[in-house]
């Protein structure tokens, strides 16, 4: 009988085991196939995201240009015809507490829409004026990060257009951003 005993404790130990590998096995695969979808999402979630994102800017941008081909902020760059003013460069003070000032010195160049250069030169001074209380306005934080120059530049875009109008400056490019 102590025979007995000692088979069947073994029997139900190795049948123990046996289930709890399979349970363990399949407990695995669904939380690797649960990975898995999950990252499938996201990447379904970004991709359709960032397409979207693109499709707004698109349309954003198109109507503000105002120019015939509809050609994007880059296409200045590429275009032989597009006129660039190169503009004095500025020094603003920076909004913050500190005890100390802090400044940003900033050069950049207007490029004008194709036969308006003349008109943009005569009415560079109001560019500025409708720039200075944004740069002013500006805090140290704010020129924190990759991101804070292409901010900047499209700011300072839309208050250029709304100075002169639409279809008068096509793009700024920022040569120098500087904090002190």
């Amino acid at each position: 009988m102590s025979d007995e005993k000692t088979d069947d404790t073994p029997v139900d130990e190795a049948g123990a085991k046996k289930k709890g590998g399979k349970v363990r096995l399949i407990a695995i695969a669904v939380v690797a196939v649960g990975m898995l979808a999950g990252a499938g999402g996201v990447y379904w979630y970004m991709q359709k995201g960032g397409s979207e994102h693109a499709e707004e800017k698109q349309a954003e941008a198109a109507p503000e240009e105002g120019s015939e081909g509809g050609e994007g902020h880059g296409a200045a760059d590429a275009d032989p015809s597009a006129s660039y003013i190169e503009v004095a460069p500025m020094m603003v003070n920076l909004r913050g507490g500190g005890a100390q000032a802090k400044f940003v010195k900033l050069r950049f160049v207007v490029v004008a829409a194709e036969g308006k250069t003349d008109a943009v030169k005569a009415r560079l001074p109001v560019i500025l004026d409708a720039l200075q209380p944004f740069l002013r306005e500006l805090r140290p934080d704010d020129l924190n990060g990759s991101a804070a120059v292409f901010r900047i530049k499209e700011e300072m875009i839309r208050r250029s257009t709304e100075a002169l109008g639409k279809g008068m400056v096509r793009d700024i490019l920022i040569q120098d951003l500087i904090q002190q």
